[in-house]
Formats: structure tokens, sequence, C-alpha cells
């Protein structure tokens, strides 16, 4: 686990505020008196809601389009310390998005090109934020998923945009408290989880620490903890610390 002591940052802004970590992540840093600003999309179905859910928290909300001109104005408005970007889409989403006929929805979309957009509009702001990013364990440039892809590139667009960085990289997240359930992911955690357990009885110990399951909870105090160290500026930090 990594330590060191807190590093000012009085303001964060929140993006994916709304999802599975991202809500236990304006939670934590609201429990810490900071001032948080959470994103949510303006054609949100559940705008009303997420409202009122922010606002019982002490939360802004902002609802800037994915727009790079209007996320740096809205950027250089707030001036946060910490930018917490914490999106992604799943491969069922996409094609629900074709089906509908709605806007592109993929990994090179949302995963990388979100990620990118938000990452320029911080480094054009005219401040300098640092830059949360939550990646996923495997991402490379040689990974066999294009989701595994998608989410170096990300990364690339994260550490080459000049802001002070952290890009933390989970294997499964589980929790129970998801909106959209995945019973095969999490059919497919236990199965992992229950593999590697196997596996450290023979030695390995850092594939199971590296690759098993992280609660939403426990990766949301891991990202709040590591965005607030000083000793973490620049890192990437890999499943198994960030428990």
């Amino acid at each position: 686990m990594l330590s060191g002591s807190r590093t000012g940052g009085d303001s964060a802004f929140v993006t994916g505020a709304t999802g599975f970590t991202g809500r236990e992540v304006v939670r934590l840093l609201r429990a810490e008196s900071l001032r948080v600003v959470a994103h949510v999309r303006p054609d949100s179905r559940d705008l009303a809601k997420w409202r009122a859910h922010f606002a019982s928290l002490g939360a802004e909300v902002d609802e800037t389009p994915w727009d790079e001109i209007a996320m740096r104005a809205s950027l250089q408005r707030v001036a946060p310390d910490l930018v917490f970007c914490l999106i992604g889409t799943t491969r069922k989403r996409g094609q629900a998005a074709r089906s509908a006929a709605r806007p592109l929805e993929s990994y090179q979309t949302i995963d990388y090109g979100l990620t990118r957009l938000l990452a320029e509009a911080a480094r054009a702001s005219g401040h300098r934020p640092r830059f949360v990013y939550l990646s996923a364990a495997g991402a490379s440039a040689r990974a066999s998923s294009p989701y595994g892809r998608a989410r170096w590139k990300a990364e690339e667009a994260v550490r080459s945009s000049g802001l002070p960085f952290v890009i933390a990289r989970p294997s499964f997240i589980v929790g129970a408290d998801r909106d959209e359930p995945r019973p095969a992911e999490m059919a497919g955690a236990m199965l992992i989880d229950g593999m590697l357990a196997v596996a450290s009885l023979a030695g390995f110990r850092r594939a199971r620490d590296r690759y098993r399951s992280t609660s939403n909870v426990e990766l949301a105090r891991a990202l709040v903890r590591l965005a607030r160290d000083p000793a973490c500026v620049d890192r990437v930090v890999e499943s198994e610390d960030l428990r």
C-alpha cells in the first residue's frame, strides 16, 4: 500500500461522477471537506436524481457537454486542484447505441476520446490540476483486446498532456450497488479470484495481488488517497496498491 503525507488539494472536478466508483469518490472527497464539482452529462436521463443526490452531499453539479471548448471554459471557471477522469463505456452500451441509431459509443470514442478531450481541456485551462485517470489492469499498446489498447492510448494522452498525473490500473471492480447489472463480469471476477487464490498457494502471490478484484469503495478510497499524496505524482499505480 502506498503512503505519504497529503498535499493541498482543496477542490476537485469529477467526471464519471454518476458511475459505480465516481459517486463514491464524490462522497469521500466531501467527507474530507473539499469543494467538489460533480460532472453529469446534460442529456442524462437521471439528471434530476443526480442533482438531488450530489446536493445532499454538499457537492456542486456541472452539466457541461463533452466539447473541448466548453469543458475548458468550465475548468477555467472552477479552477480545480484535482481532476478525476473516471469515465468509460461497455460493449453492451456500444451495441445499444448502434441499435438505437445514437452517436457511436465505443472504447475509442469514450475511453480514449473523452479522456484525451478532458486532459487537453485541463491543460488549456491555464491551471495545472493533478489529473487522476482510472485506467485498467492490462492496459498496453499490445493488449489483445480493443479495450486494453484504448485504455493504453488514453494513458498516453494523459502522460503527454504536461499535467501532473496519477494513473490507476485496477482489475475487476465489484460491489453490490451497480445501476447496471453485469452478471458475466461478476461471474468472471469470482472465477478469476478463485483461480488466483489457488495459484497463490503455489507461490504466485504477485499475480493474485495484481489481478484479483477490487470493490468500488476500496478503489474510491485509494483514488482519493493517491490524488492527494505528493509522493504519487506522475505514477502509474497497479491493482495491488489500490487496496
